[in-house]
């Protein structure tokens, strides 16, 4: 994620992210990588840590990185009041260092389109590389470019919440397939009151040659792409790549 972003967007996250199929990935994950038994499992961009529970509940050793103080802060206070055991640290996942001998890393729900320029994700790859064990899965998605060109850009976007409403403005982005995101959130206050606060995301992806190109280049093999949650390759207009990768 860009280096401010979510920071207004970290205490009203997950009730914009209700309609992400979280469980859905925890059995994606599962069914690409085996069963949890202890095993050493990465999440890079974890965010609030919904889905890092939901891994940890799978018996997965969670550890996971987010470039973002309040998501972590969020995501600790989960975990403790869940009762489950994972390690949280402050980190760019482009800048990924001191991580080793995992058997699963995790880039969820286009964590990794915030990685914008081609340098920086050959970083994230490298760095993802240098942090798995021999035979470790390396699972993740982005947006398509289908998503990016054409469903993204007939904002402006609106909800309405109990606690939470947002008006999302999108505008084609400088770079090819990069788009960018004005948001006003309205939060709602312990007084009834609403407070405004303002977000800007950029968001960038690539055809999934481009990935898979820097994956080979990076030693990764096999290399297998999937799309919109099914076991199925990507059309034209699928919404969401899925990546599954192994060192």
């Amino acid at each position: 994620m860009s280096v401010g972003s979510y920071r207004a967007f970290a205490s009203v996250y997950d009730s914009l992210m209700e309609d992400i199929p979280y469980s859905t990935y925890a059995e994606l994950i599962r069914g690409l990588a085996g069963p949890g038994e202890g095993r050493p499992l990465l999440d890079i961009g974890c965010g609030t840590g919904v889905l890092s529970a939901m891994l940890a509940r799978e018996g997965y050793a969670v550890t996971g990185i987010d470039s973002s103080p309040e998501m972590l802060a969020i995501a600790r206070e989960r975990f403790s009041g869940l009762g489950l055991e994972g390690r949280f640290y402050e980190q760019r996942m482009e800048e990924l260092d001191g991580h080793e001998g995992y058997e699963v890393a995790v880039i969820a729900i286009d964590s990794l389109n915030y990685v914008a320029g081609p340098d920086e994700v050959r970083a994230v790859f490298r760095g993802v590389w240098e942090s798995l064990a021999p035979g470790g899965h390396f699972i993740f998605d982005v947006h398509s470019p289908f998503k990016m060109t054409d469903l993204f850009l007939d904002g402006p976007f609106t909800a309405d919440m109990e606690d939470v409403s947002y008006i999302w403005h999108t505008y084609p982005g400088e770079e090819p397939l990069s788009v960018e995101s004005e948001l006003s959130l309205f939060i709602r206050r312990p007084d009834g009151l609403y407070e405004r606060r303002e977000e800007y995301h950029l968001q960038r992806t690539y055809p999934p040659e481009f990935y898979e190109a820097l994956l080979g280049e990076q030693g990764f093999s096999p290399v297998r792409v999937t799309a919109d949650w099914t076991d199925g390759p990507p059309a034209e207009d699928s919404e969401r790549l899925f990546f599954h990768a192994v060192k």
